[in-house]
């Protein structure tokens, strides 16, 4: 980990900061969690400007989230892109692994998928920005290799003061030169085509397939994945209802009420249409 972590020590910050930054990961300042993580927002002081961050702290005790921390770093060192979270630099030190990146002040896709106050031009120009972190990530031709995000949900998509979507969450990302099939560890409920899932092959379609979901939360309003309803994904219904020419009843009821003009009406069933037949791109 130490020879490997030198190639981005123009981005290391101390501890010291960081802790006065987070108010020494005080929980009043977390944001969130992940399968190795926790998320603090905080207030850095660097190259005499004050700005606002959020630092992911990797729990790294038992040799867990060591990896993860360094595929986090690696990947948002090389990616930059409107649609995407940047880094801003990290921490290695004392046993505290600590990823920096910008703040983004809206907080997560996941928090306003019911909200009526998020119009129905909000959350298209939400499913677009997704769309071009995701063809940056896979087709952009400054790079000789394309990632595989892995983790394309609406708890990872966070949202600016704009309402404009910054992808997260970089760290069970892949490179590769080309789309090869790997063998990686899916942790996404709900998210995950089944033939992936079942067969552990990852290539790009996982992230168009995760895609299509958050696209389906956008437009219904509704978590991919239903717990408390014996295990019932949003696909499956979308597919359901899409087959018996009913997808318009799973739209978000609000919706509707943000549409006026024959354009909108349009537009929206264009949405329906391409979200409908998403899966499609899998076969």
């Amino acid at each position: 980990m130490e020879l490997t972590i030198t190639k981005f020590a123009h981005l290391q910050i101390p501890l010291e900061d960081v802790l006065n930054a987070t108010k020494k990961f005080h929980h009043d300042n977390i944001i969130g969690h992940g399968g190795f993580s926790t998320t603090y927002k905080g207030r850095l002081l660097q190259s005499g400007k004050l700005m606002e961050i959020a630092a992911q702290r990797f729990d790294c005790k038992h040799g867990e989230g060591d990896l993860e921390f360094l595929t986090e770093i690696s990947m948002l060192s090389d990616l930059k892109h409107a649609n995407l979270v940047s880094i801003i630099g990290f921490c290695d030190e004392q046993d505290e692994k600590v990823v920096i990146t910008t703040y983004e002040a809206k907080g997560r896709l996941e928090q306003y998928l019911k909200s009526l106050n998020l119009t129905w031009t909000q959350r298209l120009r939400i499913a677009i920005g997704v769309a071009r972190a995701l063809s940056y990530l896979h087709y952009d031709k400054g790079r000789d290799y394309a990632i595989i995000h892995c983790n394309i949900n609406s708890n990872t998509i966070l949202l600016d003061n704009n309402l404009e979507a910054k992808l997260s969450s970089f760290e069970h990302s892949i490179k590769q030169s080309v789309y090869n099939k790997v063998e990686e560890r899916i942790d996404t409920m709900g998210c995950v085509e089944p033939g992936i899932k079942k067969t552990r092959d990852v290539t790009h379609k996982l992230d168009i397939y995760s895609l299509g979901d958050v696209l389906f939360e956008i437009m219904c309003g509704s978590k991919a994945y239903f717990q408390k309803e014996d295990d019932r994904y949003l696909a499956s219904l979308a597919e359901y209802h899409n087959e018996l020419g009913k997808l318009k009843n799973m739209v978000l009821p609000g919706v509707w009420l943000w549409i006026g003009e024959d354009k909108d009406v349009s537009c929206c069933s264009k949405f329906m249409e391409c979200v409908g037949d998403w899966y499609g791109v899998l076969g």
